[in-house]
């Protein structure tokens, strides 16, 4: 690729990111290739010509420059972290030392496109819940900017004593409206705060903590996380990479900063010679984050060494839990969400029928 071509493309990438789906597609794609006998140089030549993303573009014809001046193909990526990250090269490097680098590329596409298919999924199902809250508040707000402000004045020249929710409905419509650039001001602080504040260890700690104690979503977030583990000692494990960096780049891969350093007191422990299921018992004594029947599984492969077959079966049983809890949640989602719009419906009935009942009796 020329140096022109270098430049056009640098000029029109705007956003510097690459997919789950574009990157198993492209493990996929070279594994195919590879598979032909093609060489990775040809194979990369290729790709390039299917990819459609001008970053994902640039950065794998960095990648080739790479391959072509002598570095293995482990090694390459490791110089392009912007789009492979120490877990996917990790499995790369194991695999080529036995030659056998088809399989890792179709491994490492297979998990991806796994993984992917369950974010897919848990991001779908709450989508649902996040749209009915989002026209709830909506609505309330119409009703508290438009349609409050046109009947207040029928009840103040009728001056009478107005019942306390009709009062409560007018003064929150009035600092509504008059505080509505007080209140965005907030609003942006408040998200401002928590996209800087959500970077730290501290926060995501918190956040982690939170998720798992919250009814229904706490079932979630730890099915979820319990089965990107399974999944990951699973693609690790099989692809010989040693337990102790197997361990390290698993709590790497749960995106919890939470589970991130809980694994790495279990590798200090598994370091002085204890046993996985055994350290996982004595970090998590309480069994909230490691639960018993996810101990138990893992002790069966700890015991018969079929760590990559009972890996996958963990894997598949959790995957099963993550559709159960996200079920659970958005059948429990949509009555939560009539109970909320049914007490605000009532309050404002009462407010306005409750006014126009005093204005009567005053009138008679």
């Amino acid at each position: 690729m020329s140096n022109t071509q270098n430049n056009k493309q640098k000029e029109i990438i705007f956003f510097k990111s690459v997919s789950s789906v574009e990157k198993y597609n492209f493990f996929e794609y070279l594994s195919v290739m590879v598979d032909s006998w093609v060489t990775i140089s040809d194979a990369l030549d290729s790709v390039l010509a299917r990819i459609k993303n001008p970053f994902f573009i640039e950065k794998i014809d960095e990648l080739k420059t790479y391959v072509n001046s002598g570095d293995s193909f482990s090694k390459s990526m490791r110089k392009v972290p912007q789009i492979f990250d120490i877990w996917e090269v990790s499995i790369i490097e194991a695999w080529e030392s036995t030659w056998m680098l088809v399989e890792a590329l179709q491994k490492l596409s297979d998990d991806l496109k796994r993984t992917s298919e369950l974010k897919k999924k848990v991001k779908g199902a709450l989508t649902y819940p996040i749209i009915i809250f989002l026209f709830l508040i909506l609505a309330v707000i119409i009703v508290l900017s438009y349609v409050i402000p046109s009947l207040t004045p029928l009840f103040e020249t009728a001056e009478v004593e107005l019942p306390a929710a009709t009062v409560a409905l007018i003064g929150t419509s009035n600092f509504l409206i008059n505080n509505y650039w007080y209140i965005i001001f907030v609003v942006f602080a408040w998200i401002v705060a928590f996209v800087w504040y959500r970077s730290t260890p501290e926060w995501k700690n918190k956040i982690n903590n939170i998720l798992l104690s919250t009814p229904l979503i706490g079932a979630v977030f730890q099915n979820y996380v319990l089965s990107n583990i399974s999944a990951s000692v699973w693609t690790l494990v099989g692809s010989w990479v040693n337990i102790i960096k197997a361990l390290r780049l698993t709590g790497k891969s749960t995106g919890s900063e939470l589970y991130e350093s809980l694994f790495e007191r279990i590798i200090e422990k598994v370091s002085n010679g204890k046993k996985i299921v055994e350290s996982m018992e004595e970090v998590d004594s309480q069994g909230r984050y490691f639960p018993l029947d996810f101990l138990q599984m893992l002790s069966v492969w700890e015991k018969t060494a079929r760590i990559e077959e009972i890996s996958k079966k963990i894997n598949a049983q959790y995957t099963r839990e993550v559709d159960y809890s996200l079920a659970n949640l958005t059948k429990w989602i949509e009555p939560i969400a009539i109970l909320i719009a049914w007490t605000f419906v009532l309050w404002f009935a009462f407010a306005i029928f409750g006014a126009i009942l005093k204005v009567t009796q005053t009138v008679n």
